[in-house]
């Protein structure tokens, strides 16, 4: 096996052949609009929201432009107010509590823990001290919190919660796909995600009011009627001249190459989760290199994997890093003091008040994390967790050389039991 990787830890597979033919054909109809059908005719949109509608088991179904778009979509359904407090995940991606902040509302973030979830307790204390009603929970790179627990004390609490799915469409929590324990579920369909449409999101819900607002924010004029998957017309009555149009359909150019992976969806998230287990095989023992453990009721979706570094010291962590990707692997760390690509974390959103997150500090300053795409083979996964667990050996006996020399250097370890 050689030494240096040589793939490409961005180049997604090839959309399948049959939906870049339906693309052909949408495109030569010319009705790419979702509106723009003939007589009889259910646009491919329709037709997507249909179809993910009965594959999550949910009520209804609304495609839109983006992920983000979609989070945005369902706080303005749900009724926030400008300025309102919202809760949501410390360990998130930008687009989330850009969210909140794009329809004027007040990201409250709560503390992660060392298994990258939501940490309910500091939940329950910053949902009592905030009075939030709303918790924009993220299932962030495809870790999902106790679901039951968390359902059980946001009821108590009177928090309703949106679910971020970006990164757990296919997954689920005791045998129920994610998105549908909340008051709506939100899905990207973003180049990086499970479905690959560039851009693009899916909002789904069994509340009738909440779906009939975001279809008349996400810009349905009065043609509300179309939308077999969305609640009867007489839901909209009073609702139609409450809400703003706020332009943000998906198309059926988009829709036509998503419903034909919707059809292979399970299997390519069975095909991640192998490719998942064969990095993780090869770091399982390493000690002072931390995998977070997957509870038992979790199916998740490993399109990427996460790992903490509680042996390393920041100079280490660089330098593991600086090793790996020498070697041809692309680590992204939470730990960097600037934000760079899609990795930032809490401090760098300054539209939000300024929060002290010392827990979830000590989690994201040991947190490396590293895309899977469908185009590695299983091999090319072996030998990216060799090449981690050589660089990462390398750095450890590096930093053990030089604290022999300066013995002021401390380990900033976390618990992670």
């Amino acid at each position: 096996m050689a030494n240096v990787f040589t793939g490409n830890f961005t180049q997604q597979e090839p959309l399948p052949e049959r939906a870049i033919a339906r693309a052909v054909e949408v495109m030569r109809s010319g009705r790419l609009h979702r509106y723009n059908t003939v007589l009889g005719e259910i646009s491919e949109t329709v037709q997507l929201e249909l179809e993910f509608a009965r594959y999550t088991g949910a009520k209804y179904c609304l495609a839109v432009t983006s992920g983000g778009y979609a989070l945005a979509t369902a706080l303005r359904a749900a009724g926030i107010r400008s300025g309102e407090p919202v809760l949501t995940n410390a360990f998130t991606l930008s687009p989330v509590p850009g969210a909140i902040a794009a329809v004027s509302g007040a990201p409250i973030f709560v503390e992660t823990t060392p298994e990258l979830v939501i940490d309910i307790c500091d939940l329950v204390n910053k949902a009592v001290s905030s009075k939030a009603r709303l918790l924009l929970l993220s299932h962030m790179r495809g870790h999902i919190v106790d679901m039951d627990r968390l359902m059980e004390t946001c009821d108590r609490l009177g928090v309703a919660v949106i679910e971020d799915c970006a990164h757990t469409m296919g997954a689920s929590w005791n045998g129920v796909k994610s998105g549908r324990k909340g008051i709506a579920g939100c899905f990207s369909t973003q180049t990086y995600k499970h479905m690959n449409s560039g851009e693009g999101g899916l909002v789904i819900s069994d509340d009738p009011e909440l779906m009939a607002r975001a279809t008349i924010v996400s810009g349905s004029y009065m043609l509300f009627g179309t939308h077999a998957a969305g609640p009867t017309a007489d839901t909209y009555e009073e609702i139609k001249y409450e809400m703003p149009n706020c332009s943000g359909r998906m198309d059926n150019l988009r829709a036509a190459i998503l419903r034909v992976q919707l059809e292979s969806l399970d299997e390519s998230c069975r095909r991640w989760n192998e490719r998942y287990f064969a990095v993780e095989n090869e770091l399982g023992d390493l000690r002072g290199l931390v995998i977070p453990a997957r509870p038992g009721k979790e199916r998740f979706v490993g399109s990427s994997i996460q790992f903490l570094t509680p042996a390393l010291t920041a100079a280490g962590i660089k330098d593991f890093l600086h090793r790996a990707k020498a070697r041809g692997v692309e680590i992204k760390w939470f730990g960097a003091p600037e934000p760079a690509g899609y990795t930032s974390r809490w401090e760098s959103w300054r539209y939000a008040e300024r929060q002290d997150l010392s827990q979830s500090a000590r989690v994201l300053d040991q947190l490396c994390d590293m895309r899977l795409p469908l185009t590695f083979a299983i091999e090319d996964c072996k030998q990216i967790g060799i090449i981690i667990r050589d660089s990462f050996l390398q750095s450890m006996v590096t930093q053990m050389r030089r604290e022999r020399f300066e013995p002021s250097t401390s380990t900033c370890a976390i618990d992670t039991q």
